[in-house]
């Protein structure tokens, strides 16, 4: 019961947020529905807060000792190749996924347009730059350390991290104070984790309540068929990973489930990929993978291997276009795919990224951006599934290149 206490705990904090926003959202003025909703989402502004504080810190110190300990450039070749041949293949066959779906179910044709947010939209289309090759090498490379660490710009920072782990590497014995160092450092962090998990279900209470008490759970009259859809897709992209998993794990795969079941819930109801990186990472450390490996692989993961965002992209994307009766014939769809499959790595840490670059991708398209708006006021309940889904993806891909490497206890 102790193991499950943090599980357990988000569960009963979802309950009660549902029932409290809704009775606030039901007997309460409209004004007061928002204000109630602005203050209490503070919660989740705190606990978020305290896990982005941890971020920038983690990722640098477990990637430069995991980097450092796998030793020579050709290790670390070999055991990136490999987690790149996962997260390609993850991300194309999520993307097809939901280019598959969303032209079976046509979901943008049930879209209300009066349902429309408009002006959470207006805010998405200004804060989206047009994605060209300049802007996508300016968001993979990073020009100072201090300032990605500053923003939490986890791509950026791995760059850096890797840079630093193979200099460190090179230096042989000379190094291993610095790298002991860092790897107490990364010790110290990961136990600030356990007092921070602490705040974890005021987060979500904060965070479900506040969408419920503003929006009821009227959200899902018209946008239930857009929502079941997108949630058959994602079951059926979790079935895909846990049948690659099995055939790759066997026997490991189940304690490895028991294992992230909590990252799982914090990313599923806080809709924050990053609020479960820490305990994901203490967790996989405890279900036997390597720890060199975790360190590497995992950051990387939430670079390049987002396969519930990924499914999303696709799926939204050409729901818009649906909407506008705008037809995309199959080579621009595949099209859009490929674009979607390289720009998609350029927003990584980006907050609302999915939506950001579903905003971008529209525009270039000449589908209208401000359509964006037809499935804002469902966006919260497909992020829970987007995010757990990240989860799942980026935990089998560790244990996977884990047990390729022999690394898996």
């Amino acid at each position: 019961m102790k193991k499950y206490a943090l599980t357990l705990s988000i569960i009963i904090a979802m309950v009660i947020a549902g029932i409290v926003g809704y009775f606030v959202h039901i007997y309460s003025s409209p004004q007061f529905n928002i204000e109630f909703s602005k203050n209490i989402k503070l919660l989740t502004t705190v606990f978020l807060r305290l896990i982005q504080m941890l971020i920038a810190p983690l990722v640098f110190t477990t990637l430069v000792v995991g980097i450092a300990k796998l030793g020579d450039m050709k290790t670390v070749g070999r055991v990136g190749g490999k987690a790149m041949l996962w997260f390609v293949t993850a991300s194309l066959v999520s993307l097809f996924l939901g280019m598959l779906l969303v032209n079976i179910t046509h979901p943008g044709t049930l879209i209300n347009l009066s349902n429309a947010n408009y002006n959470d939209a207006k805010e998405l289309v200004a804060n989206t730059k047009s994605f060209t090759l300049e802007t996508f090498v300016q968001h993979v490379f990073p020009k100072s350390v201090f300032e990605a660490m500053s923003v939490n710009e986890i791509l950026h920072i791995v760059v850096f991290s890797i840079f630093f782990g193979l200099a460190t590497a090179a230096l042989g014995d000379a190094a291993k104070p610095l790298i002991n160092a860092f790897e107490i450092a990364s010790h110290v962090i990961l136990k600030m984790v356990g007092y921070v998990m602490y705040f974890a279900p005021l987060g979500v209470f904060g965070a479900l309540s506040s969408v419920v008490a503003e929006s009821g759970f009227r959200v899902f009259d018209f946008y239930a068929f857009y929502y079941l859809y997108f949630v058959i897709g994602v079951i059926i992209l979790w079935g895909l990973h846990l049948i690659a998993g099995y055939i790759i794990l066997g026997k490991k795969l189940n304690p490895l489930l028991r294992h992230i079941v909590s990252p799982m819930f914090i990313a599923f109801s806080t809709t924050s990929s990053e609020a479960a990186f820490p305990k994901l990472t203490e967790e996989l450390e405890r279900y036997g993978c390597n720890n060199k490996i975790v360190a590497f692989i995992l950051p990387l993961g939430y670079s390049f291997n987002l396969a519930g965002s990924m499914i999303y992209m696709t799926f939204a994307s050409i729901a818009i276009a649906q909407a506008y009766n705008i037809h995309l014939s199959i080579g621009t769809q595949l099209t859009m795919l490929l674009v979607l499959m390289l720009t998609s790595k350029g927003v990584a840490g980006v907050p609302r990224a999915a939506l950001i670059v579903v905003t971008a991708t529209c525009a270039m398209f000449n589908i209208p951006p401000e359509g964006i708006a037809l499935i804002l006021p469902i966006d919260h309940f497909c992020d829970m599934f987007r995010t757990s889904t990240n989860v799942l993806g980026n935990a089998l891909a560790t244990s996977v290149v884990s047990k390729w490497e022999g690394g898996l206890e």
